[in-house]
């Protein structure tokens, strides 16, 4: 049987740790639970490796990162449904943090509720690692009292957004990977292969091929002014970022990658998912649902989609409920209009937010793929034939020599 290695807590709030054999996670759990002990953590007892411990840099330790919060609430929502009063659960996370900056985080926390501050006046201290999204839902789940509740759903809630972010940069890492090998071999060959036969028609008192002259040309001026290649890229890159930076800058780029052929239809479905889970997760909470739309505005990314969240709540306002508003605004796929519109006639809005960010995870996962199936073989072209040219060059540059008259 595998062995799993675990972290409880007793009913006083003391942390204890070990190993255990058991065929899966929730017989330990249960093993634990017999033992008077309160499952904190529990994982299989894999080695992590000194490279994988040490690979964190000095300047993010102390910022806590999105898998903290994660883990912080997942054992936060295990121990408070288990009955343990709010301060001892803190005191026992505090303990449990393996992020030092979380750790210092945990415990000012506590700090400020044994000091008689509620929770989420503790947690919006630190906008950097607790979202408005997370303390709005925690003010509700104190004044509903139905903290534990809150706390799960929250807990879904970074898990599925967690999920996806992963699934979109592990898609990525294959593009990037064979873009900079790309890069990397048509540097070299520019840089160091070329001037190896451009030296030896110097050395033999004849003009190059025009292919290879031309490739050449550009050997000499990378390698003569490659500062002044990397500055234009450095300005390029500076004024790009400052364009993005400015509001009206944002809004004409994210206009424009929504038009933009199949990468503008994943954009919208990624924000439409983003937009459904918060906005139900909010809602499901207690949270008003001006008020919701409010904080909802904040986390939309595309800065095009997110100017039609204030048309929708003047739309509410006005007493037109949500679904019209929305359709009006001409954003959101008829699919996920339909779905919500069911939800509002049913009285289950919350619900069917959630499940419209199901369905347009999966349509954005779908998605991506077909991107990937699309510029994969693109980038492998592209990279055939501007390496392919190249290396025809210097073929052709070869057989040259042979009508050289001796």
């Amino acid at each position: 049987m595998p062995l799993y290695n675990y972290k409880a807590s007793t009913l006083e709030g003391k942390v204890l740790e070990g190993t255990m054999e058991a065929s899966d996670d929730g017989t330990v759990s249960l093993k634990l639970q017999e033992m008077g002990l309160i499952p904190v953590r529990i994982g299989t007892t894999k080695s992590e490796s000194v490279l994988a411990r040490e690979m964190e840099w000095p300047w993010k330790r102390k910022k806590a990162r999105r898998k903290d919060l994660l883990i912080f609430t997942q054992e936060l929502h295990t121990l408070v449904k288990a009955g343990f009063p709010l301060d001892r659960s803190l005191a026992v996370l505090g303990q449990l943090a393996e992020s030092p900056a979380m750790a210092e985080i945990v415990q000012d926390v506590l700090k400020e509720v044994k000091g008689g501050k509620s929770f989420s006046e503790a947690l919006a201290k630190y906008p950097g690692t607790f979202p408005k999204v997370y303390v709005n839902m925690v003010k509700a789940g104190e004044a509903g009292g139905m903290l534990d509740e809150i706390l799960g759903r929250l807990s879904s809630y970074l898990t599925m957004s967690e999920d996806l972010k992963s699934y979109i940069l592990g898609a990525l890492i294959y593009p990037a990977l064979l873009s900079a090998v790309a890069v990397a071999s048509v540097t070299i060959l520019t840089l160091f292969v070329v001037p190896k036969f451009t030296a030896i028609f110097s050395d033999m008192g004849v003009p190059l091929p025009l292919p290879m002259a031309v490739l050449d040309v550009l050997s000499r001026f990378l390698s003569g002014y490659w500062w002044f290649v990397l500055a234009v890229v450095f300005v390029l890159v500076f004024y790009f970022k400052r364009f993005l930076e400015s509001e009206e800058g944002r809004l004409k780029w994210d206009r424009k990658m929504l038009r933009t052929p199949m990468v503008g239809a994943v954009l919208q479905k990624i924000e439409v998912a983003r937009f459904s889970r918060t906005l139900g997760t909010l809602l499901h909470g207690g949270v008003p649902l001006l008020q919701a739309m409010t904080i909802v505005r904040e986390i939309i990314g595309n800065q095009s989609i997110a100017k039609t969240i204030e048309p929708i709540r003047n739309g509410i306002k006005k007493g037109e409920g949500i679904a019209q508003p929305m359709k009006q605004s001409g954003v959101f796929p008829p699919l996920a209009m339909h779905l919500i519109e069911v939800g509002e006639e049913s009285g289950k809005l919350d619900s069917m937010l959630i499940q419209v960010a199901e369905v347009y995870d999966t349509e954005v996962r779908n998605g991506i793929k077909n991107l990937i199936a699309f510029f994969e073989p693109a980038l492998i072209l592209l990279m055939g034939i501007i390496i392919g040219t190249i290396v025809v060059s210097m073929l052709m540059a070869i057989f040259s020599i042979n009508d050289i008259p001796l």
